[in-house]
């Protein structure tokens, strides 16, 4: 099990959930869907510790979460999302810190509003992040717009055939775009699925069998980019 933690952030101080592996390992980001940091994102992190990774997860919305999906697109809506750029660059700086972080780069990790952060935060630290994977991953903020040219890391993505947020068309334009601007890219399309297809605190669109298909790739490839 992990624990709240402080860590810096561009002169102030933020906050995230820690779940650090036995014995050291790699480091990764882990963002939040627009509920926020939910038990859910807690118990991802705890899994990657489980996996051998060492993971943090930024409270981007500074202690607020809901189970209402109206409220979370108005909470997400209204996400400062220079606060949220400095918390998540502050976060990969944190496990750069740590002593028992290891490997040779740093990893990314979201979900829905998360999924478009991992991408975003990957063009941000390019100098760390060498291994980004969104699932599902929406950017609502027009004020959020990554320069894919910045990009370093390797990107393996997961998205369901079944999502209203998101297109297969669009899925399938961001891996040409990627892909053309000579990034290494694979997004994956799951069959049968719907918009958070791997949060097994909801049985209305859960999928087992996918969610662990992704996740194995996940740790796949986190092992090949970070170890």
């Amino acid at each position: 099990m992990g624990e709240m933690i402080e860590f810096p952030s561009n002169g102030g101080t933020a906050h995230g959930y820690l779940a650090a592996a036995d014995g050291g390992g790699p480091g990764v980001v882990v963002i939040q869907e627009w509920w926020g940091l939910v038990p859910h994102i807690k118990d991802v992190c705890d899994r990657f510790a489980a996996a051998g990774f060492t993971a943090l997860a930024p409270d981007l919305y500074e202690g607020e979460s809901t189970t209402e999906p109206d409220e979370a697109g108005k909470v997400m809506m209204a996400l400062n999302t220079e606060r949220a750029a400095r918390d998540l660059t502050g976060a990969v700086s944190a496990l750069e810190a740590r002593d028992d972080v290891q490997g040779r780069g740093i990893g990314v990790v979201g979900f829905c509003m998360g999924g478009g952060l991992a991408l975003y935060l990957a063009t941000l630290r390019p100098d760390a992040v060498k291994a980004a994977v969104p699932y599902y991953g929406v950017i609502p903020w027009e004020s959020v717009q990554p320069d894919y040219s910045a990009l370093e890391a390797v990107v393996i993505g997961h998205y369901a055939d079944g999502d209203a947020f998101l297109p297969v068309e669009q899925v399938q334009a961001l891996e040409t775009q990627l892909k053309d601007l000579g990034k290494t890219a694979q997004l994956h399309v799951y069959e049968g699925t719907d918009h958070g297809f791997f949060n097994d605190t909801r049985p209305d669109v859960y999928r087992a069998a996918p969610a662990q298909q992704a996740w194995d790739r996940t740790i796949a490839c986190f092992n090949e980019q970070l170890r």
